[in-house]
């Protein structure tokens, strides 16, 4: 027993030793965590560099994007042929993907040799020979005279501008085909196909990486070569134009180092495989892990050990001096668990080598040296992927799933493992899952082709939608000519009962001049909320507006229930006023802002036409609303109110802008609703006497294509918003220029675009069913160009619709064709009014200011440039400023009734 303990010890002592000595003769190639997290550090930096368009020529990390945005959904289907190239072997693939609830996926392939004089000869023979593979392959499996979608994994580092292109940078490992550097392989694998008068519906190209794993978030590879993709944020991404969405990026990470900035940790026996190599100085990265090396570098060590006599008593074999002798399926084999040693003294025999018992536990350890360096280095490079990931991502804690493929990662016993402990190590807020792809990338690039192809016909659908939403500059000229002749048709005693544009006088007869002056009363009713407001009114030098208001809420059953109760709710909240301010005693003039179609006989009557923006009280339309006012005061018997202008809010606008610019002579609101109104010669206005001198006009235009005018501009959305409206068929320009509605558009977009499984994965929810819960700020906030995209689907989340980021982007798309439709529209009408007072006038070239209000204008990221942009391209003769109003609605009503005193 006691001899049994003393083998046992001795054993372990010997072991012991030559462990020892091996871990001194391979120092530098022990990494403590330190040099991995400095490592990761450089990785970081180069991969900003290799992003950015500035600084990518010159990074070792080239991060080139592949066009992949998306990865499987399920509903992939149809039959797709695959080719595989970058190895010791050529694979072709048919692969049929069905969609029965459950994707499902059936392979069918062949193995090609790649010979030594195909792809080290021309690339002509190389392509040629891909192609005889292919038709081969056709041919054998009777498909012959069919048409599929072709991927082609090419696992070299090539550019990419689109998914079917790929221009090769360089070939690594093996490769070295002549005059394909430079030239786009796809072109050059249909020029092949062409001759076997064969060819595919489309070809798309992809690295092994991108079609190793369907699913995945990144997937690695630790084989013959080594390299990472991942997914990134567009936004970050300076080669490719496009913020929205993530794109995978191809690191190329076998470059790193290839600038010298790994010559700290490369030992001399790197410096040596370098060297011996098709291609020194570059791929220093990918020479020190991949499997390509890790038996070439062994071989050197055990070399240079021996001839230092520290192995095989300074004994060499012929085989030990010969290049390529040891594999990396041998250090796999020599890293056995149990099996290890003799698996290494049987390795070491059948190089020519008589190996003690020492010298075989010594070259077991240097293989492990060399096996957990490349797996070090292969986590480092990982976890500062997975870093980049978890703080693109902003959370605190990232968790994720990478897949990979590789022979080293696959055969080698303890690779695996190692690389696992030490990621987890490096990036503890970071929880990995390691996926093995079951089918590499044969598999993984049809997959990619049904991706591929999924989306481009998803986004032949999507753009056959958002197609309705465009206008050319001949539509848009269409709209301002036609606006231009209802302009005229409503100005006209013949022809204004029949206009769609009413062209009501306001009996508003000038702009402010400065004189006025005084304490005025505004009230302000246009929208779900009644402002009530006092308006200190100074002339002179120092002239001043100050206002004092209070925000009264008008409840849908005001809305909507008798003008009775509508009135008297108002009077209610002007006496709340009154009482709040200590004026209730006070007989002030007033400004009555009803933001509403009225028809006026002078400037202190109003006949309401018709309700508009969600108003339904009754016994109003065709009465004089300052009548209404009047009674529901003398109803309440507590106050009397000297009620001098009944004002649009339009009107407003532009009296307030009129005050601080006297060339603002037309107002527009582009907010919950959409009007205009301008100064108009009298001469032109036959609906009221008088030709002498000018009068604000309100156009009205929200009814501009009630008569059908402008059916051909409106879309199946626009019709179905229009009917479920509470006045269908009216206001039609409205509904396709205003706030209120825009929202409304886009839900129904939104439904059908589900209805299609084009978005939401199909399922329309609930909440997207709901009328109205797509308010038009939702527009505003998604079109924003600061927000990311995942802001964009916490604001979905909010809306209940659980999307994608895929999702996301269409949402997105959808929003900007609404809202860039609404703001043409409104820039072509407004180019009619602007040419309309350029040709009253008789100039050659008209300077004005338009006064603006309204939340679509003021809020919208991108509505009001479209709108100026429309303007300058339809009027390129009038030179119109855009002023913002400054509460246009109830310090224009006070200005309105100072100017209507002072006349």
């Amino acid at each position: 027993m006691f001899a049994v303990h003393l083998v046992s010890f001795y054993f372990t002592k010997l072991k012991e030793d030559q462990i020892k000595k091996v871990d001194r003769y391979l120092y530098h190639m022990r990494l403590s965590d330190d040099v991995l997290l400095d490592l990761m550090a450089r990785f970081q930096a180069e991969m900003v560099k290799g992003l950015a368009r500035d600084t990518n020529p010159t990074a070792t990390l080239k991060m080139l994007p592949t066009f992949v945005r998306s990865i499987p959904d399920g509903t992939e289907k149809g039959e797709f042929l695959a080719l595989d190239l970058g190895g010791s072997r050529f694979r072709v693939l048919k692969v049929k993907v069905s969609e029965n609830g459950k994707q499902n996926v059936q392979m069918e392939s062949q193995i090609y040799p790649t010979p030594k004089e195909i792809i080290h000869g021309s690339g002509t023979d190389l392509f040629q020979y891909v192609a005889d593979c292919l038709a081969d392959f056709m041919e054998t499996k009777n498909i012959k005279h069919k048409k599929f979608p072709l991927g082609f994994t090419l696992s070299f580092p090539y550019i990419q501008r689109k998914l079917e292109e790929g221009i090769l940078i360089s070939w690594t490992k093996h490769f070295k085909a002549r005059g394909v550097q430079q030239t786009d392989v796809v072109k050059s694998l249909q020029k092949a196909l062409r001759k076997h008068q064969a060819s595919s519906e489309l070809i798309f190209v992809f690295n092994n990486l991108i079609a190793l794993k369907k699913k995945l978030t990144f997937p690695s590879s630790s084989g013959t070569g080594t390299n990472a993709c991942y997914m990134e944020e567009m936004s970050n991404i300076d080669l490719v134009e496009g913020d929205e969405g993530r794109m995978c990026i191809n690191t190329e990470w076998g470059a790193f180092g290839d600038d010298a900035s790994l010559d700290d940790i490369r030992t001399e026996f790197d410096k040596e495989i370098d060297l011996g190599s098709f291609n020194p100085g570059k791929q220093l990265f990918e020479k020190m892990i991949s499997g390509l090396y890790l038996g070439e570098l062994v071989r050197i060590i055990l070399l240079k050990m021996t001839r230092e006599g520290l192995l095989f008593n300074g004994k060499l074999s012929t085989a030990l001096c010969t290049k390529g002798k040891i594999e990396t399926k041998h250090i796999a084999a020599m890293e056995k668990y149990k099996e290890g040693l003799s698996n290494t003294k049987e390795i070491l025999m059948e190089l020519g080598l008589a190996p003690s018992e020492d010298d075989c536990i010594a070259v077991q350890h240097v293989c492990t040296v060399v096996s957990f360096r490349s797996a070090n280095l292969c986590a480092a490079a990982l976890a500062a992927i997975l870093t980049r990931l978890r703080e693109n991502k902003k959370v605190a804690r990232l968790r994720t799933t990478v897949g990979v493929d590789g022979t080293l990662y696959k055969i080698h016993p303890q690779y695996a493992k190692r690389l696992h402990k030490v990621v987890r190590r490096l990036v503890p807020n970071c929880d990995v899952r390691f996926l093995l792809s079951e089918s590499g990338s044969g598999k993984g690039a049809a997959m990619v082709t049904a991706v591929a192809c999924r989306l481009l016909s998803q986004r032949k659908q999507i753009n056959e939608v958002l197609s309705l939403f465009k206008i050319t500059k001949e539509n848009l000229i269409g709209v301002k000519n036609r606006m231009r002749a209802e302009l005229e048709y409503g100005l006209k005693k013949e022809t204004h009962p029949v206009a769609t544009v009413k062209m009501l006088p306001t009996f508003v007869y000038g702009t402010p001049d400065g004189t006025e002056n005084g304490k005025f009363l505004a009230l302000d009713l246009g929208g779900t909320n009644f402002r009530v407001l006092l308006v200190k009114i100074r002339s002179g030098r120092s002239k001043s507006v100050r206002m004092y208001n209070k925000i009264f809420a008008i409840p849908l059953e005001i809305m909507q229930g008798t003008g009775e109760e509508l009135f008297d709710h108002i009077v209610q909240c002007i006496a709340d006023f009154l009482e709040y301010m200590g004026i209730k005693g006070a007989r002030l003039p007033l400004g009555f802002t009803f933001s509403f179609p009225c028809r006026q006989a002078c400037i202190d009557k109003g006949t309401l036409v018709g309700w508009t923006k969600g108003f339904k009280a009754t016994d109003c339309e065709g009465e004089d609303v300052v009548d209404m006012l009047r009674e529901a005061i003398k109803r309440r018997n507590e106050f009397d109110l000297d009620i001098v202008a009944v004002v649009n809010d339009t009107v407003g606008t532009m009296m307030t802008c009129g005050y601080e610019d006297s060339n603002c002579e037309i107002g527009l609101i582009a907010g919950t609703g959409s009007n205009v109104c301008y100064m108009e010669d009298m001469r032109n206005i036959e609906i009221v006497e008088g030709d002498e001198g000018k009068m604000c006009i309100n156009t009205e235009w929200g009814g501009f294509g009630d008569n059908g005018c402008i059916d051909n501009l409106r879309t199946k959305y626009d019709k179905e918003v229009d009917e479920g409206s509470l006045n269908p068929g009216e206001q039609r320009y409205e509904k396709m220029t205003s706030g209120m509605y825009l929202g409304e558009i886009v839900r129904q977009i939104l439904i059908d675009l589900t209805k299609q499984g084009l978005l939401f994965r199909g399922q329309i929810s609930e909440r997207l069913r709901t009328r109205g819960i797509f308010e038009t700020k939702f527009l505003s906030q998604i079109e924003s160009d600061r927000l990311v995209l995942l802001q964009v689907r916490r604001i979905l989340q909010q809306l209940g619709l659980d999307s994608t980021c895929d999702d996301s982007i269409i949402v997105k798309e959808v929003c900007g064709s609404v809202s860039k439709r609404a703001a043409q529209l409104c820039g072509a009408g407004l180019a009619a009014i602007v040419e309309k007072i350029r040709d009253n006038r008789k100039l050659e070239h008209l300077k004005t200011t338009v006064g603006v209000d309204g939340t679509l204008y003021k809020l919208h990221p991108h509505f009001s440039r479209i709108l100026q942009e429309t303007v300058k391209e339809l009027a390129p003769q009038c030179d119109v400023t855009f002023m913002l109003s400054e509460d246009g609605s109830g310090k224009g009503a006070a200005l309105i009734t100072a100017v209507a005193k002072r006349q």
